[in-house]
């Protein structure tokens, strides 16, 4: 199963989204792997600077090397769970490589979360091979620039207190299914800033589930 996490808007929690619900997949004895398109995963996992080649070098390397060497460039985090880091990130420009590396993902044996950011990189490549995870914030500009594009895709609303606007109104103005809500917690912050979130994960995430 390949599912993108991604997002219309930096700053929403997209990255957090899709390391969460990684760490839950391999926690629930299924074997998965972590794909950053984004570049922040090593730092939101604890890991150190991970500087050589990773996904964005393979889509720039073209056709002369094969998909076989995507496996030598992840490195593991937990149990059960790796990671394929980002690298260069021109690479993502690729869009016809975007495309192979979704069905390479696509028919992996493991659970596959892609950390896509925010981006409509290569024409949204994953509606033609998985599942679509839209992160949004009920705020005015992310339903405005979501729009059509939320067709097709799950949502996880980060719900803040104090929005004007609620998860019925997320529902309303995109058309889309809510997975879950997830409610704004400052220990998730707290688990991102001291690199603990692989091994001490708030129990607010648990509302994600496993990726199935």
């Amino acid at each position: 199963m390949l599912t993108v996490c991604w997002s219309v808007k930096g700053g929403v929690g997209t990255s957090v989204v899709a390391a969460a619900l990684a760490l839950r997949t391999a926690a629930s004895g299924t074997d998965s792997l972590l794909v950053d398109l984004d570049g922040d995963q090593p730092a939101i996992l604890g890991l150190a600077s991970l500087p050589g080649p990773g996904v964005g070098d393979w889509l720039v390397a073209g056709s002369d090397v094969p998909v076989d060497a995507l496996a030598e460039l992840e490195t593991e985090v937990v149990d059960r769970l790796s990671l394929l880091h980002l690298g260069d990130p021109s690479g993502l420009v690729f869009t016809d490589r975007l495309d192979v590396l979704g069905a390479v993902l696509a028919g992996s044996s493991r659970s596959v979360i892609v950390d896509a950011g925010v981006t409509a990189a290569g024409g949204r490549w994953w509606a033609r091979h998985g599942r679509s995870l839209l992160v949004l914030r009920p705020c005015y500009l992310g339903l405005r620039r979501a729009g059509r594009l939320a067709a097709g895709s799950d949502v996880v609303v980060i719900d803040e207190p104090g929005r004007a606007l609620t998860v019925a109104d997320v529902s309303a103005a995109t058309g889309a299914k809510i997975r879950c809500r997830l409610a704004w917690d400052p220990a998730i912050a707290r688990a991102v800033d001291a690199g603990i979130l692989a091994n001490r994960m708030p129990r607010s995430l648990r509302a994600l589930g496993v990726a199935t």
